[in-house]
């Protein structure tokens, strides 16, 4: 795919980052209070020595470990493997290593210090804004989507995510999308539907908002066996036309802070527009 512009100068970010010898839960804190999805890990140097990413942390709460959540170190379940680039590299090389790796981010190093991050939100507002051809959703959409039922477990959902390296899953009923569940629903503290239905409000929100929240102290296994798909989704998902275009998709994405949107076709589900489909798209 062609742009008009491909130089990363339009795209490089300042990153939040967090260090190697923080816990899980100081960590934890810092990637909702800024609604990122990634922070990458320095050591005492302040020099990159890892990431870690929202399936990171969704991996790091419902394994099964010796230790309790709260003594889990950023250290012990960061990705140690960094992808990077510099800033004479371009849009088209950036797009090729999040393809190839199959990644969500990339760090600009500068005489290896940390300068700078690249999204694939980052790379999406570059599709929007230098594009010069205009693609149908329908051309470079995923067919294969990975669905769950509403009253499918918890269980399913979070293993559907880790076995297919996907950070979003479908919930359909009778092939129309009712909801979606993204890694970082996985994140806050949640409560059962019908508890937050009839519960006062107050107290549902002290209990979203406290940062060290009970289900960390459980047994993993038996808190997420507790929940159903339809207890944590998003309802009634944003959707796209199956011959809408691409830049409409992308438009939407980022108006509403989100990575993908099911794509319909008469009202039924036939694809998944994600921003790592309008990175492979770029990427050529």
């Amino acid at each position: 795919m062609k742009l008009k512009n491909s130089s990363l100068d339009q795209v490089i970010r300042n990153p939040i980052t967090v260090t190697e010898n923080m816990t899980f839960l100081e960590a934890r804190e810092i990637l909702l209070k800024h609604r990122v999805g990634r922070l990458p890990v320095l050591d005492n140097n302040k020099k990159p020595v890892g990431i870690i990413t929202e399936k990171d942390f969704v991996r790091a709460i419902y394994k099964t470990r010796p230790v309790t959540i709260e003594k889990i170190l950023v250290k012990d379940f960061m990705s140690k493997k960094l992808i990077t680039i510099t800033k004479k590299g371009t849009v088209y090389d950036c797009a090729n290593l999040m393809r190839n790796n199959r990644i969500s981010s990339v760090l600009v190093l500068d005489n290896g210090n940390l300068s700078g991050i690249i999204t694939k939100t980052d790379l999406a507002s570059v599709f929007l804004t230098q594009s010069v051809e205009m693609v149908k959703v329908l051309e470079i959409m995923t067919r294969n989507v990975i669905t769950v039922m509403p009253a499918d477990s918890l269980l399913l959902v979070e293993n559907l995510l880790v076995k297919h390296r996907i950070s979003r899953i479908v919930v359909q009923r009778n092939k129309k999308p009712v909801g979606i569940i993204t890694n970082r629903d996985f994140l806050p503290a949640k409560m059962p539907r019908w508890i937050r239905e009839f519960a006062d409000p107050m107290e549902v929100k002290r209990y979203r908002d406290n940062t060290h929240p009970d289900e960390f102290k459980m047994n993993q296994l038996s808190y997420i066996l507790s929940f159903r798909a339809e207890d944590i989704m998003t309802p009634n998902p944003t959707t796209v036309n199956y011959n809408e275009d691409v830049s409409t998709a992308v438009l939407v994405m980022i108006r509403n802070g989100i990575s993908g949107l099911p794509v319909i076709k008469k009202s039924l589900l036939c694809g998944i527009i994600t921003k790592s489909d309008i990175v492979r798209a770029i990427a050529g």
